[in-house]
């Protein structure tokens, strides 16, 4: 079975009757089983029939760490595979995908009617039946009263019924609620319909999700501290990324990321080997090179020195340490924070200029939480939310007779 061409991204690997054939997404079928390769983005939704595999579903969800999907895990389509080779089944093509109804989403809030085009309707109705009545009457009064020709007179009446007519006031509404939609569409967000679009103007208090919406979504490093001599940060860095390269972990990415920014030149790790929950061991230019948790030292018997305070305060400040130990001694650490988005100090800023209350919920822990929120000068907080609970907090807002908005990146 052939692998398709990568700058031509719409013909998928199927097996029909038994027999592979590469066919145009369009075609896709019901129950088709589908293969997908690293980098591939899934054509359909489906479900997991063979193979294990990372995929990103960032798009729907928002969350930026790739999910895990094994045999009788469910996939959504235009969702991008990042790992490995898996079969799946399609179970919805065409207008039953999750994108095509995500489409159909921004159709129907662009067809929907606002209460203020219902208003502009009725009125419109009275002022149509108003033209006609005061056309007729202008008709009367120059060819009957004014003794005016017909031709004349019916000029007048037309001219008073087209000038008079409220097509303006008809067509207003309905062009502005498919420019807004459209436009939010652009930029990435969807009314669900016209009232939301409308109601969006009178929002008193917004809900941001934090991964993702305040921040960049991807893990970067924001520190590294190394042991001291002979070890260097550079040194560090260099070691513990050129360990990392065969590692699919986002951590892992984030070091290998930094050290490139660094223009750091990376060896070629040997003896790789990961350690589960923990970290990974690999020889690094002859060197023994431990990367990990503080657990991980601790399990091979290394001191972390003064080390372990400096890694706490990290810690306790939402950071994540990654622990690097280089032939059994401490090496240093490097600390590993999601950023914050460019963008994302100004809105707050100017949301809160506008009275309108500015909240932050997240998943991970407080210190995190707290730690991003005071950056952004966001002061409600609500932190080790779980995706079930979220609703929750916009109805607390709501309980305190809010109008509330929820902004996330995921759709």
């Amino acid at each position: 079975m052939r692998g398709r061409p990568r700058a031509h991204p719409s013909p998928r690997r199927h097996l029909r009757d038994g027999q592979p054939v590469e066919v145009p997404t369009s075609e896709v079928r019901l129950d088709d089983v589908v293969l997908i390769r690293p980098g591939d983005k899934l054509p359909v939704d489906g479900v997991v029939v063979e193979g294990e595999s990372s995929v990103d579903e960032s798009m729907v969800t928002g969350e930026s760490v790739p999910v895990t999907k094994r045999t009788g895990d469910t996939v959504i389509g235009a969702t991008i595979n990042k790992t490995g080779t898996f079969r799946f089944r399609a179970t919805k093509v065409g207008a039953d995908t999750a994108l095509a109804q995500i489409v159909k989403l921004v159709q129907i809030a662009q067809n929907s009617k606002a209460p203020a085009q219902r208003l502009a309707d009725l009125a419109a109705q009275w002022l149509v039946a108003a033209a006609v009545v005061f056309g007729l009457a202008t008709w009367l009064g120059w060819y009957v009263v004014g003794a005016e020709s017909f031709v004349f007179a019916l000029t007048l009446a037309i001219t008073v019924v087209i000038i008079a007519c409220p097509d303006a006031l008809g067509l207003a509404t309905p062009t502005a609620v498919m420019v807004g939609t459209g436009l939010g569409a652009v930029n990435g967000i969807l009314y669900k319909n016209a009232t939301a679009l409308e109601q969006a103007s009178k929002v008193q208090a917004i809900i941001f999700d934090k991964t993702g919406t305040l921040t960049v979504g991807q893990p970067r490093v924001v520190e590294v501290e190394a042991a001291g001599n002979p070890v260097t940060e550079d040194d560090l860095l260099r070691l513990v990324a050129s360990a990392e390269q065969s590692s699919e972990h986002p951590l892992a990415q984030a070091v290998v990321d930094a050290a490139k920014e660094r223009g750091l030149s990376l060896a070629q790790p040997a003896d790789f080997a990961a350690i589960p929950g923990h970290g990974l061991r690999a020889a690094v230019d002859g060197r023994m090179v431990l990367v990990g948790n503080r657990k991980l030292m601790l399990d091979n018997g290394v001191a972390l020195d003064g080390l372990g305070e400096r890694a706490a305060t990290l810690e306790g400040a939402g950071r994540t340490v990654v622990h690097a130990a280089v032939d059994g001694k401490i090496a240093g650490i490097i600390a590993i924070a999601d950023a914050i988005r460019p963008s994302a100090r100004q809105a707050v800023a100017e949301l809160r200029q506008l009275g309108v209350q500015v909240a932050m919920l997240t998943g991970d822990n407080r210190a995190t939480a707290e730690r991003i929120a005071g950056e952004l000068g966001i002061e409600t907080v609500f932190a080790e939310v779980l995706p079930g609970q979220k609703a929750d907090k916009v109805k607390e807002l709501q309980g305190q007779g809010k109008l509330v908005a929820m902004v996330g990146d995921g759709i």
